[in-house]
This record gives C-alpha cells, sequence and structure tokens, in this order.
C-alpha cells in the first residue's frame, strides 16, 4: 500500500474541522515552526526534501523561497495560487474541499518561513463551495490561536485572507494572478521583474500551488530528509493525480513519485483499468497543456524503459517522444475516442482564455482553433496539417506568458502521434462524422533498435 501523507485521514468523519484536523496531528508542523525552528530552518528543510512544484512547473520549492528579496522595511507576501483551471486538474479543489486545515496549516508554516504577516489564497472564482469552507477553517484555526496576533506566544504575526478569482484561465500564471489580486485586470507582466523581487504591490512574493504549500506540512512532521527517501531520482515525496476519462475508477489519488504508470492505470488499488474492457488509446499525463501520448508511448519509453510516473521519466525523450508530469492531470482515452474532436475541443478552449495581450497567442489560437474544427466537421484540406504544425510553431516561445505554449503543445503533439488519424478525416469525410478512426497501430508494442 502506498505511504499517504496528505489524504492519509481523508476519510476520518469531520476531518474538514479543526477539532478533528487537531486530534490527528494537525497543527504540530505550526508548533514546530513556530517554536523550534528559525525561518531559515524551515526553508532548509523544504530544499532537503527535494519538493518540487506540484502545480505544473515542477520548480524546486525550497529554491523558490530562497530567491526571495528581503529589502528593510518592506513587506513580504506569500501567495496561494489555488486558481485551478487546468482542464482534467481537480486534485486542489478535492484537498481544499476535504481537508481545509492542512492548506492553512501549510500557509502559516510557508509565511513563517518568508517572513510574511499577510497572506492570502487566491482561488478559483466559480469554486464558491470552497472558498466558504477555506473561510470558516480560517476563522477557526483563528480562534484556535494559530492565525492574527503573537501566534501561540511566539510573537509571529500572520493574517490570512481567501480571495475569489476572476474566473479565467489566464490568471493561473503567477504574474496575471497577482495583477488580478490587486484589483486590476488579469493579464501577465512581462518578467523580470520577476514576483521574488517585484510581486504583490511590488513588494517580494512567492506564489506556490494549494499542493505545494500542503506538502510543507508532512515534511516538517517527519523531516525533509526522511520525505527525499518517498519517490526517486529528483522527483521526491508523494504526489496528487486527478485521473479522469475512460478508466473504471476516476479520482483524486496520492501517488508515490515512480510509480510504473501501467501500475497506475491497469491496477485496483488506482484506475482499476479502462472501462468497459476497450483498450487503451491515449493519455494526457499532466493536464491539457501538456503532450498527449498513444497507448505504447505512454507505457514504455522510446528505449523500451517501463514510464514512471516522474518529472524525468514522462519526460524521456523529450517532445518527440515525451510529455510531462505537469499538474498530474491525467486524462485517459479508450480507443473509441476521436483525437482530432479531443484537439478542437482543447483549441477551443486556449482561444476562449487567451488574455490576447500577445498577438501571436491571441490570433494564433483562434486560427488553430478554425482549422480543427473545419478538419473535424468534414472540410479540411491536407494542408490544413501543415497550416496547424507552422501556427503552433509561431505561437510557442513568442508570449509573455505559457498560455501560449500550453496551446501550441497539444495541438502539435497530437499531429505528430497520430498523423495518419488527422488524414483519415480528410480522406473519410462522411465516415468521419458519424465513427471514429480507431486505435490503428497506437497500441501496438514499439519496436525498439538494437
Amino acid at each position: 500500500m502506498a505511504r499517504k501523507l496528505l489524504l492519509e485521514h481523508v476519510q476520518v468523519p469531520g476531518i474538514n474541522t479543526f477539532e478533528v484536523y487537531r486530534q490527528k496531528g494537525g497543527y504540530l508542523a505550526v508548533e514546530k515552526a513556530l517554536k523550534t525552528m528559525s525561518p531559515e530552518d524551515v526553508v532548509e528543510e523544504v530544499k532537503k526534501s527535494g519538493l518540487r512544484g506540484r502545480g505544473g512547473a515542477g520548480f524546486p520549492t525550497g529554491m523558490k523561497w530562497s530567491f526571495l528579496a528581503k529589502p528593510e522595511g518592506v513587506p513580504r507576501y506569500l501567495v496561494c495560487n489555488a486558481d485551478e483551471s487546468e482542464p482534467g486538474t481537480f486534485k486542489d479543489r478535492y484537498l481544499m474541499t476535504y481537508i481545509p486545515h492542512a492548506l492553512i496549516e501549510g500557509m502559516i508554516v510557508a509565511s513563517y518561513a518568508l517572513g510574511a504577516n499577510t497572506s492570502y489564497i487566491y482561488v478559483r472564482g466559480e469554486m464558491m463551495p470552497q472558498i466558504r469552507i477555506l473561510e470558516k477553517a480560517i476563522e477557526e484555526a483563528k480562534a484556535a490561536g494559530f492565525l492574527g496576533a503573537n501566534i501561540l506566544g511566539t510573537g509571529y504575526n500572520l493574517e490570512l485572507y481567501v480571495q475569489p478569482g476572476g474566473g479565467a484561465y489566464i490568471c493561473g500564471e503567477e504574474t496575471a494572478l497577482l495583477e488580478s489580486l490587486e484589483g486590476k485586470r488579469g493579464n501577465p507582466r512581462i518578467k523580470p521583474p520577476f514576483p521574488a523581487v517585484a510581486g504583490l504591490y511590488n513588494c517580494p512574493t512567492v506564489v506556490n500551488n494549494v499542493e505545494s504549500i500542503a506538502a510543507t506540512v508532512p515534511i516538517l512532521n517527519i523531516g525533509g530528509e526522511e520525505y527525499a527517501k518517498i519517490g526517486i531520482e529528483r522527483s521526491t515525496g508523494t504526489k496528487l493525480i486527478s485521473a479522469s476519462g475512460n478508466i473504471n475508477k476516476p479520482g483524486v489519488y496520492e501517488i508515490e513519485l515512480g510509480l510504473p504508470v501501467e501500475e497506475f492505470i491497469y491496477s485496483d488499488e488506482y484506475c482499476g483499468g479502462i472501462a468497459n474492457g476497450k483498450r487503451l488509446k491515449a493519455v494526457v499525463a499532466g493536464g491539457s497543456s501538456v503532450p498527449i501520448l498513444p497507448a505504447n508511448l505512454i507505457l514504455k519509453t522510446a528505449k523500451g524503459e517501463n514510464r514512471l510516473m516522474t518529472y524525468e521519466s514522462l519526460a524521456d525523450g523529450g517532445f518527440a517522444t515525451g510529455t510531462m508530469l505537469g499538474s498530474g492531470g491525467f486524462i485517459v482515452f479508450d480507443e473509441d475516442q476521436c483525437i482530432v474532436r479531443n484537439t478542437w475541443n482543447f483549441a477551443r478552449f486556449y482561444h476562449h482564455e487567451s488574455c490576447g495581450q500577445c498577438s501571436p497567442c491571441r490570433e494564433g489560437t483562434g486560427w488553430m482553433e478554425k482549422v480543427l474544427h473545419r478538419l473535424e466537421y468534414g472540410h479540411g484540406k491536407m494542408s490544413d496539417i501543415d497550416l496547424l504544425v507552422d501556427v503552433s510553431k509561431k505561437i510557442e516561445g513568442n508570449t509573455i506568458c505559457p498560455l501560449g505554449d500550453a496551446a501550441a503543445w497539444p495541438v502539435a503533439s497530437a499531429i505528430r502521434h497520430f498523423r495518419d488519424e488527422f488524414e483519415w478525416h480528410i480522406t473519410h469525410r462522411d465516415e468521419a462524422q458519424i465513427g471514429n478512426y480507431g486505435l490503428a497501430h497506437y497500441a501496438d508494442p514499439l519496436t525498439v533498435a538494437g
């Protein structure tokens, strides 16, 4: 049975309340940090753990904290990015709904480590139930003396606020989030300066994902070195995975990093295999913005090695034959799913969510949506396939924020691995309207050279 650090007590009745959370060892990390450790000690412990950002980028959390500028007399801020908008990703919402105090405790620990006396949880505007749950948890923590002035008599002060977002995917990008938090339109800022130097209200700021912040609690409880023993290589600890699509048991799972992808999909402990006895066709492993992989490349690397649920193994082969762990939005497609239709659906989302600040993204996402619509509905030409590749290249790397890349990668990878399916939509226009291309060779074992 895999070790669980964040979801160990998720089934305990009343775990969403302060009283039950406390009975299960809650807020011990706060006591340990504030009473026995300096802020620098906490940062060092997170560095030792090897924790990497769980929002998608995978940047080492302790290192990110250590970059925070500390000018005299200037406030510092911690902002939790709970604007979970990536299609296929719902693990942060799950955590906030069922164990809100795990996030509140993590916010206190991380704020102390960073020297922040005011911190914010920026929650996706559509998540009103979760916003109310968090506000109640903050009230409970404050009543128990874990928030406010002179916490636990240590002299440390912290005020924590929940801020509803504007309902835009772009606000998941940290600088757009900060703009929105300041009451402005959520447009990404040009970097540098980075938030660590000039973030919220032009003050030093750290923006971290919900899961990243919550993970600091078990790190302090068991120690950074012990946490680093879980997982493999530079993928340490546990990770929450949002599993959806054509599987028998969709839901949020906490895995130890290093679990084979095949075991995650087919074992009863996790996804329970492909629904309705179908065969696996493709997987989007880390939310809609990461490259899609056919069945044979998601289960094995191009070298024929077992693909693992780690940052390194999923990225093995680069974008030619690999993908990314990203936010952990694991979407499974069976043999009846249409890749062209799915790619068009993703393209519609990115076109709708583009803030319009950068013309390659503003115009390019619209072009991709139109061309994919044409292909899906039987009006495409062979030249459209190369046009899509060309447009995706014009977008990638040419925008202020990563939304352009997020829009380009799914289209480019779908054509890279499923080009024959795109061609079939053009050569079998009528058939494509009533049926799907099917599995073809996507699940065939790879022929590995030498």
